[in-house]
């Protein structure tokens, strides 16, 4: 066992896109850590004022049980009157409320309440008395407290982090606004702040994908929670505001998925906003939100680039993306992949994780791209790189993950054939051209939560899956596992710029250091029972390195 010496590290990022080229500067995060493989020393390395050396510590190393049942019973007899009360879905254009992790939930699968009334009408209260919550249905917390509990079995990493710095309490005093996916992992995330010391906050990033279960079990703790799947617009932008002032409550740090949270509360309640210490931030939307404020100098705190992580690109992005997209097609469409022709729009981390699945079920797989890299990158897996208006029309499935805009046109939609299904696993809902097929000519069906029949006056349909947003999030589950890895490094992140002193950070977008994300991912080996190999003092010389890490460079990504 032994304690981590972290010292000042400079890093300058390379340009995040072709219009931003903002400098980036990181300083390591002071951790005092138990690790199984000895000591780890860092380096001094000079920061941009010159040498100076930074430390510093932290110690890491219901009763409704019958109601799923009767919640059941309850839709399949009310399906009929469904069919005369058309659903009421809401057409969030929002940015974030398609961004990364979500779970389907299991007891409610449409968004209108059984009753027709609104959860921001009801007066709530859990057992305890506790009122300062908006959920759906309370009486589902024993069951999400299960969900739950599963999770934190495939989460070794963020449990390691919280039985390790809880007697710490390093979150201590933080006022922690969050807006993520309430979800069975997420829970496990903000249990987990909580027990470092954080008072937080929390509402949804995405108006389909929260697991009401989980949500009414966080709110029986005493969290406040501020969702329910199928929120409207104005449902979306009302919690956000609860989390941020209701009751006088003032947070001191933002954690966010999108950028929704930091951009209300920059445009909104600025006073709010210029006491915050830190934002950390996971995702592509949110992340180039950030860098046009900095580089309109109008980013008045210190922001971590979670999504541009190697924990996060590595892992989450691709392995999650990998498993979860065949989840999603089969629980929406009970599809057979074998022989299926699929066209996937962009061959980034996302795209190359849906394509090695699809590929490994027998799909025909084509790839869209803009990058010369990524297409020779597919081309030497196996993949046609193609324009979409080439193939669009012999196309059984179309799946975007560009990140871009209209990707998918109704140009292109006039063209594909009958059946085809199309669904967007990029991170926001601007993907596909949904707009554009809200218009007289055609007819929408709901067939099944989450799935839509468009159909065109000639009788042609397809399915849209999740209108556009993202469909893993939105109609299945994403593995815990690859969760944990991603919520342990925010958690890091939060605890960084919490405790950092005065003049660590500038106004700024800083990335995280190599030697957290090795951290990271150190905490998770033992769930493989895997044992890392030593450099010897030789071999160490030989490569310049530490013997305990970093093992890469700073720019490695």
């Amino acid at each position: 066992m032994g304690d981590l010496d972290y010292s000042a590290c400079k890093l300058t990022n390379g340009p995040t896109s072709k219009n931003m080229e903002p400098k980036v500067h990181t300083t390591l995060l002071p951790l005092r850590v138990d690790l199984c493989y000895g000591d780890i020393i860092m380096a001094k390395k000079a920061n941009s004022n010159g040498s100076t050396d930074i430390k510093g510590i932290l110690k890491v190393p219901s009763e409704e049980n019958t109601q799923q049942t009767t919640d059941k019973e309850i839709q399949f007899k009310d399906m009929a009157t469904k069919k005369k009360k058309r659903v009421t879905r809401s057409r969030s254009m929002s940015q974030s409320s398609t961004d990364s992790y979500s779970s389907g939930s299991y007891t409610d699968s449409f968004s209108d309440e059984e009753d027709g009334v609104s959860p921001r009408e009801k007066d709530q209260k859990n057992s305890r008395g506790f009122s300062g919550f908006c959920i759906k249905n309370i009486n589902q917390a024993e069951f999400g407290r299960r969900e739950i509990e599963i999770a934190e079995q495939e989460m070794p990493g963020l449990m390691a982090l919280r039985k390790r710095a809880e007697s710490e309490k390093p979150l201590k005093k933080a006022k922690i606004v969050a807006c993520t996916h309430i979800t069975a992992q997420a829970a496990v995330l903000i249990e987990t702040l909580a027990a470092l010391g954080a008072d937080v906050r929390w509402c949804a990033c995405n108006i389909y994908s929260t697991q009401n279960e989980v949500a009414s079990a966080l709110a029986e703790a005493g969290f406040s929670v501020f969702a329910w799947k199928g929120e409207s617009e104005e449902d979306f932008w009302w919690c956000i505001e609860q989390c941020i002032t209701l009751d006088g409550w003032e947070p001191n740090m933002i954690l966010d998925d999108g950028g929704d949270a930091t951009h209300l509360m920059f445009k909104k309640y600025p006073e709010i906003f210029k006491n915050i210490k830190g934002i950390v931030e996971e995702s592509v939307t949110g992340v180039h939100r950030l860098y046009q404020l900095s580089k309109s100098g109008k980013l008045t705190v210190p922001a971590m680039n979670v999504n541009d992580s190697v924990t996060k690109t590595k892992f989450d992005t691709l392995y999650s993306c990998r498993e979860s997209i065949i989840d999603a097609l089969k629980r929406t469409t009970d599809v057979m992949f074998a022989g299926k022709h699929v066209v996937v729009c962009g061959y980034g981390e996302v795209g190359k994780g849906c394509c090695a699945a699809l590929k490994g079920l027998g799909s025909i797989v084509y790839v869209t791209e803009i990058d010369p890299i990524c297409a020779l990158q597919a081309c030497m897996e196996g993949f046609r790189a193609v324009r979409l208006e080439e193939v669009v029309k012999f196309m059984d499935i179309i799946i975007t993950c560009s990140g871009n805009k209209n990707v998918v046109t109704r140009q292109h939609l006039d063209r594909v054939k009958n059946g085809c299904i199309v669904c967007n696993m990029g991170h926001s809902n601007t993907e596909i051209d949904v707009a554009s097929l809200r218009s007289p000519e055609l007819q929408w069906e709901r067939v099944r939560s989450q799935v839509d029949h468009i159909i065109w006056p000639d009788g042609k349909r397809i399915l849209l899956l999740a209108e556009g947003r993202l469909v893993n999030l939105s109609c299945s589950t994403v593995p815990s596992f690859v969760v944990s890895i991603t919520s342990t490094t925010q958690a890091l992140a939060l605890i960084e710029l919490f405790n950092a002193p005065p003049g660590r950070y500038k106004q700024d977008v800083y990335l995280l250091p190599k030697k957290m994300d090795e951290y990271v991912a150190s905490l998770h080996l033992p769930a493989f029972d895997a044992h890392l190999t030593e450099l010897s003092d030789a071999q160490a010389k030989y490569l310049g390195l530490n013997k305990a890490g970093p093992f890469k460079p700073n720019y490695y990504r």
